[in-house]
């Protein structure tokens, strides 16, 4: 006889896209960790896969819903890892998993359904700056408790020139109008990264301070104002508490 014990959360899978160069990796750790620490729930059930390792990628209804990390690689190099999670990313999305992607893995989300991403046209941008909203979110269930305003880290080269087919774009930067985009009703992607701690976006900062130098940003002014990011980083909390649903019976024996 078996009985049925309480729900037990699906886990949530983090795709660590890629692998941070070796010495930010010593200092600060990877994607999957930053993504941990960030998500602001210690008994959450967490499944890390790391596509470019050839891990094995996850039936999506074994999930409470995915997050995809940001990359030192760019989408446009199509790496046959990053087109194996486009493909699984666009039957992710057929079957509602609920999505998260996150720089890159907002890049990919976009590719992968049918958007354009390339190098931005007016280079990177990089540091903390203002992201403001571009549409009414007062209804979306991830978004809807954001103010009109709020600040957030950034460091990428390449961004979405063009969404998809049928997806709002719903915030922009004074660099990128895309900052944030949404697929379905429970598919987002963010070209920001609220994982990021100050910490870590001073250690992203100072690390390659003279190629930063040598194209005009004064790196010791950026790493002097940054502060937590406390509306970006709601995101997570947020989009966890959305995924928590997503839940399997747990059988025992009698």
């Amino acid at each position: 006889m078996v009985k049925t014990a309480e729900m037990i959360r699906k886990p949530l899978a983090i795709m660590q896209m890629g692998r941070p160069p070796e010495d930010l990796r010593l200092a600060q750790g990877e994607q999957s960790d930053w993504m941990r620490a960030a998500l602001g729930d210690p008994d959450l059930p967490v499944r890390v896969f790391k596509p470019h390792e050839d891990d094995p990628l996850p039936n999506p209804a074994d999930l409470s819903g995915a997050v995809l990390t940001g990359s030192w690689s760019m989408v446009t190099d199509r790496e046959p890892w990053s087109e194996r999670t486009a493909e699984w990313l666009r039957g992710a999305f057929q079957v509602k998993l609920p999505l998260l992607g996150i720089c890159y893995g907002h890049q990919l989300m976009a590719h992968a359904l049918g958007g354009v991403v390339d190098f931005h046209p007016e280079g990177r941008e990089i540091g903390q700056h203002a992201i403001e909203l571009s549409a009414d979110v007062r209804g979306d269930a991830l978004l809807g408790e954001l103010p009109p305003r709020f600040f957030a880290n950034l460091t990428h080269e390449q961004s979405v020139l063009t969404p998809p087919q049928g997806a709002d774009v719903l915030a922009r930067s004074r660099h990128d109008p895309h900052q944030i985009l949404r697929y379905g009703p429970n598919a987002w992607s963010v070209q920001f990264h609220p994982e990021f701690s100050p910490a870590l976006m001073s250690a992203c900062l100072t690390r390659r301070a003279p190629v930063f130098e040598a194209e005009g940003y004064d790196v010791a002014a950026m790493v002097a104002v940054l502060a937590p990011a406390h509306d970006a980083a709601q995101l997570l909390a947020t989009f966890v508490r959305l995924c928590a649903p997503q839940r399997v019976h747990a059988s025992l024996p009698s």
